[in-house]
Order: structure tokens, then sequence, then C-alpha cells
């Protein structure tokens, strides 16, 4: 098991959802059950899932939660490339 805290990546993505939920405030009003709901789920799940993979018992374990926190990332990327050509 591994101690998620002391992850950087794990410390770098709770900062990156940080910045994203401000960055989703200002997001129109009618976006608040769409794509706003959609980008919280997807940061939210990539410290979730590297938290989740660290408790896990086997190096293996781990590596499959990171490759969940990475396609999270990926998802993430493509909800914003959206909002911006959606002019949220």
């Amino acid at each position: 098991m591994h101690d998620f805290r002391k992850l950087s990546v794990w410390a770098n993505s709770i900062e990156l959802a940080k910045e994203v939920y401000g960055i989703v405030e200002t997001f129109p009003v009618e976006e608040s059950f769409g794509l706003t709901h959609q980008i919280k789920k997807s940061v939210v799940s990539i410290p979730s899932n590297i938290a989740e993979g660290a408790g896990r018992n086997s190096n293996a374990e781990f590596n499959q939660f990171l490759g969940y926190a990475n396609g999270s990332s990926y998802e993430l990327e493509t909800q914003l490339i959206l909002s911006e050509k959606l002019d949220c």
C-alpha cells in the first residue's frame, strides 16, 4: 500500500480540482446539471482513483487505478475543450 498523501501526482490532482471548480463557477446556470456536473465528476475522479489505488493490495492494482485516473484526465480535457467551444 502507498500513502497517497505523499504522492505528488495526487497533490497536483487536488490542486487541479480546486482550479477547475473555480472555472466552472463561471459557467452559465443552465449548465449546472449538464457539462458543469460532468466536469466536476471527472476532476474529482482523478485524485479519488489515485487514492483508491494506493489503498489496494498490490502494485498491479495500484497501476490499474492510475490508469483509471489517467482516463478521467482525458475525459476532463475533452469536456473542457467542449466547454470552450460552447463559450461557457
